[in-house]
């Protein structure tokens, strides 16, 4: 745990569909590298939709000598599929996973071979030992699927008792729902690492359509102030500026072990974030 104004960092990017897109992330990464990640991911989709388009990117960030880790979805999975995934993973370099089950794609009848990411955590250390660090989800507000908060820190326990070394948070707004959780993790004997997932605000719609899908609760305060600056796009990032930037310190005033950024493949919001708080390169 750190109080101190340094604190690590990573980024988070979504596969571009097109060769336009691809050119703009590399330019963006190469902004986003001042800031020293210890290591940046890239999303993941489920049945194939977007695996290809993940690995390309991941292994352009390892060949640009940064640390790059592959979300990996386990729904619809068999133990061969996923064997012969870590194959290509480790063939690659890549020493990292974001482990997750997924959400089951359109057409998919069934779950495969792994019902739960604590299945897929428990298969990957079983096949590869030590070689990965593996992060997991973890979901302060609770996951919208699941059947009760209790249910889902259980699943997140089982996460970690299955070999997981740290966890990503989905985003949140609200702090004390992030140091509940931690507090009752740990009280369940969960204690790797749990870093918080900092959403920037660069658009109102965007934001709270995000916020909706995945269960994150946008304050009412903040939700207010957004709608009412309708297409000022100014005074939107002007303002979620400030509120995710005093999330960050007071996250980091607590002693978060690290943050990590959702960059949504842009580098302007998350560099002024990091410059705010004193995290940009010297």
């Amino acid at each position: 745990m750190t109080t101190s104004l340094s604190l690590p960092l990573s980024l988070e990017f979504f596969p571009p569909k097109t060769p336009e897109g691809t050119a703009k992330l590399a330019v963006v990464r190469q902004e986003l590298y001042t800031l020293k990640p210890q290591f940046c991911s890239v999303t993941y989709g489920a049945g194939g939709s977007t695996q290809d388009g993940t690995l390309a990117a991941v292994q352009a960030i390892l060949g640009e000598g940064q640390q790059g880790a592959s979300h990996f979805t386990c729904v619809g999975a068999t133990r061969e599929s996923v064997r012969e995934r870590l194959a290509q993973f480790r063939a690659m370099g890549m020493r990292r996973i974001v482990a997750l089950r997924g959400d089951l794609p359109s057409g998919y009848g069934q779950m495969g071979e792994f019902r739960y990411a604590g299945d897929l955590v428990a298969f990957i250390r079983a096949e590869t030992g030590d070689h990965f660090h593996i992060e997991v989800a973890a979901y302060p507000e609770v996951h919208p699927q699941a059947r009760s908060p209790q249910a889902d820190l259980q699943a997140y326990v089982a996460k970690v008792r299955a070999g997981a070394n740290s966890a990503i948070t989905q985003f949140f707004f609200n702090a004390d729902a992030y140091f509940r959780f931690v507090d009752e993790a740990r009280a369940l004997g969960a204690e790797v690492p749990v870093v918080p997932g900092i959403m920037p605000i660069t658009n109102s719609s965007g934001i709270l359509r995000f916020a909706d899908g995945c269960g994150a609760e946008i304050p009412r305060w903040v939700r207010l102030r957004l709608q009412s600056f309708g297409d000022d796009t100014a005074s939107i990032k002007a303002f979620g500026l400030d509120v995710v930037t005093a999330l960050c310190e007071r996250l980091r005033s607590q002693g978060v072990p690290a943050l990590h950024f959702y960059t949504m493949n842009t580098s302007a919001t998350v560099l002024e974030l990091c410059r705010r708080l004193g995290l940009h390169a010297d």
